[in-house]
């Protein structure tokens, strides 16, 4: 009977696999994203527009081919600003939040200044740092830090003091240095609010590039925008406004992959873990 059962089993079809999740989110995305040009393209063609107002995804596109190698040359310079700025907010965000955390008197000082220079919009500072840094590319690095920065501390204070207070109890009765804490209980269980507010970091500092680059700039998607602008060429305009658009998406879903790769625990949980259920 055992024979019989196990050829009956080797005949039966095998089970068809499920796509990745992954895939399908991907999948999805992409075919809304046509839909949309496809529904812009129709309507274009439909209500007929003036070409300066709104022009079709195809004559969009074809400003592109027109001077591919301008376009990303354009893009490289505000990733690298963006990157840049968004570098030094992680580290000198995460190093003020471990500050604030720990000394009183850094709260009262540091914090309430951040507090006061995050409610001073980032315009408004832009020309200074252009006066004390010159055109190039440091005053753009600036604005970005300064979009990005608040976000990485208030996050990164949150998670270093949500930590169990009878965990950090039981460190100190086990004679743990404040470094050994710090290292081992109070960022681990941090990195999830550190991921949120990175997520949010990276979207600041791309739009700091970007202001930088309005200001004074000679270089970059910001420049490229504000040039089309003044010759009236709008399918350029909506070219640079795509590439702002794929920009800003593709850094999100790297840091949201670092998040996957770092925090596999947290992830699992927040997305949709009752497939196991």
């Amino acid at each position: 009977m055992s024979s019989g059962n196990s050829a009956t089993e080797n005949l039966d079809p095998p089970m068809p696999q499920r796509l990745p999740a992954s895939l399908v989110e991907a999948g999805m995305v992409v075919g809304l994203l046509i839909a949309v040009l496809v529904l812009w393209e129709a309507a274009v063609y439909v209500f007929k527009p003036a070409p300066i107002i709104l022009p079709p995804p195809s004559v969009i596109w074809q400003e592109f081919l027109l001077s591919p190698g301008y376009f990303l040359q354009m893009s490289a310079f505000t990733l690298y600003t963006t990157l840049a700025g968004f570098g030094l907010a992680v580290v000198l965000g995460l190093a003020l939040a471990v500050g604030i955390v720990h000394s009183k008197f850094i709260e009262r000082t540091v914090y309430t200044l951040l507090v006061a220079l995050n409610s001073v919009p980032k315009v408004a500072l832009a020309p200074l740092f252009v006066i004390w840094m010159g055109t190039g590319v440091e005053p753009k690095i600036a604005i970005a830090l300064m979009l990005a920065l608040f976000s990485v501390v208030i996050d990164a204070v949150l998670g270093l003091r949500s930590v169990d207070p009878d965990m950090v109890n039981l460190a100190r009765a086990s004679r743990a240095s404040s470094f050994a804490i710090l290292r081992k209980i109070r960022f681990p269980n941090a990195l999830p609010s550190i991921f949120a507010g990175l997520k949010v970091a990276i979207s600041f500092a791309l739009v700091g590039a970007i202001v930088g680059e309005f200001v004074a700039g000679s270089e970059g998607l910001g420049f490229a925008i504000l040039t089309a602008q003044g010759q009236f060429d709008t399918p350029r305009v909506f070219v640079c406004l795509l590439l702002l658009g794929l920009l800003g998406t593709a850094l999100f879903f790297v840091v949201e992959a670092c998040e996957r790769l770092l925090l596999p625990w947290h992830v699992s949980q927040r997305g949709g873990g009752g497939s196991g259920h």
